[in-house]
């Protein structure tokens, strides 16, 4: 028995929908799919409700955003069986049996971990700092590289979970921004000593966002990345800041970094962003929210 669980927010996903519903209907077991628009603006709320005459699906409609890691949590409490998928309403399935491979691993784990890839090609310039950064990660993303830190690689773009276990947990609602909720479910699944099993089950991530935006969902996250870093930990992010003020660098570093972040700014929204003007522009920005500059 089987819960697959869309969360999404003024976006499309009936190509998703059928596609999950006609594996589902293949496995021959009760399935259901059920997508929460959470805060979907008035305009974009038929987007989704084409599929509504399918059996086995049903939408909860939120006129107002309750954020991504609340809206996850009605998602599961809501929904009727013991095995959860939770799928981005920006994927694509390409694997014609997705939910078998998932269904068979659920059978031995408790937490499964499909992953994620990008397309071969960036769809257009205006989200290539996105794209590359996805593309760079993507190297590590194989399910050998993710075994080696399974907590660590925890995302929730693509995984399968028990139903008692993530209803034990839950996301840390408290989180209303963009960033990290992942971050501290995973650490959450170490802490009890539950185990993430990483599979080759990969969906293809659609939706990137134009520059402006992805910077400035990554600003939101190192905003969550600053209150909850006694929760999450060390980061690679957190580790290169320590080595900073070990060696009493920071302060020359934050005087670089005022005086040049215009122009670390004007590259990262431009045609061609450098991937190491992200990771100091990050850096930067991450010890101003901590120093308050």
């Amino acid at each position: 028995m089987l819960s697959i669980l869309i969360p999404t927010k003024d976006y499309d996903c009936h190509r998703l929908i059928k596609e999950l519903h006609r594996q589902g209907q293949a496995l021959d077991i009760p399935f259901e799919i059920l997508v929460g628009e959470d805060g979907t603006s008035a305009a974009n709320l038929n987007l989704n409700n084409t599929s509504d005459n399918l059996p086995n699906y049903r939408r909860i409609v939120k006129t107002h955003n309750i954020g991504r890691a609340k809206m996850r949590n009605l998602l599961a409490l809501e929904s009727r069986y013991s095995n959860l998928i939770f799928i981005d309403s920006d994927a694509i399935v390409e694997k014609s049996d997705f939910l078998a491979i998932y269904t068979e691993a659920l059978k031995s784990y408790s937490v499964v971990c499909g992953g994620l890839y990008h397309a071969d090609k960036c769809p257009n310039n205006n989200c290539s700092l996105r794209y590359r950064y996805e593309k760079e990660t993507d190297k590590k993303r194989d399910a050998l590289t993710r075994s080696k830190a399974p907590y660590d690689r925890f995302s929730t773009f693509n995984f399968a979970i028990k139903k008692d276990i993530f209803v034990a947990i839950l996301f840390d609602d408290s989180i209303t921004r963009y960033g990290h909720e992942d971050t501290l479910f995973g650490k959450e699944l170490e802490k009890r000593g539950i185990k993430i099993k990483h599979i080759e089950n990969r969906l293809l991530h659609n939706g990137l966002e134009d520059n402006a935006t992805f910077l400035a969902k990554t600003e939101q996250a190192l905003f969550n990345l600053k209150e909850m870093k006694d929760k999450i930990g060390e980061t690679p992010l957190l580790i290169a800041v320590h080595k900073l003020q070990k060696f009493h660098l920071e302060g020359l570093f934050m005087a670089f970094w005022k005086r040049c972040k215009g122009i670390l700014k004007k590259n990262l929204l431009g045609n061609k962003p450098s991937l190491k003007i992200f990771n100091i522009y990050k850096l930067g920005y991450y010890i101003s929210l901590q120093n308050r500059i």
